[in-house]
């Protein structure tokens, strides 16, 4: 069974650093696509940075510059690395799988991806919490 754990939240000042990880288990992430995900209170959950299924890097302009995703196929774990965070990153972080790689481009949370967008696994949250 497909599980994912996120780690690493907290509340930090404006301006400060965070690091998010998230543990998958019962698969590996081979080719496909990975991300992170945030939604904050009375919105909607929006994309904050992926791995294609060809691992290229995407991110959303809000975070562009000041957040990094990585993955370490090792550990199998996925990071997004947060700096010069502000009090509009607060939120809840989910990390999520999609494990429908494909030839075409498909439009799913504010990126075109190699991936169907169906975003099978979620995991169950970490808070993130930025005070001005």
């Amino acid at each position: 069974q497909v599980q994912l754990v996120e780690s690493g939240g907290g509340s930090v000042q404006s301006g400060g650093s965070l690091r998010l990880s998230c543990a998958a288990s019962g698969y590996t992430y081979s080719s496909y696509c990975m991300g992170w995900f945030r939604q904050a209170p009375g919105k909607e959950r929006e994309g904050v940075a992926i791995i294609d299924s060809d691992g290229t890097t995407t991110y959303a302009d809000s975070v562009k510059g000041r957040f990094t995703i990585s993955q370490d196929r090792d550990k199998n774990t996925l990071n997004l690395q947060m700096n010069s965070l502000k009090p509009e990153d607060k939120a809840m972080y989910y990390c999520a799988a999609d494990p429908t790689p494909t030839r075409n481009h498909y439009y799913t949370y504010g990126f075109w991806l190699r991936c169907k967008g169906l975003w099978n696994y979620w995991g169950q949250g970490t808070q993130v919490t930025v005070s001005s």
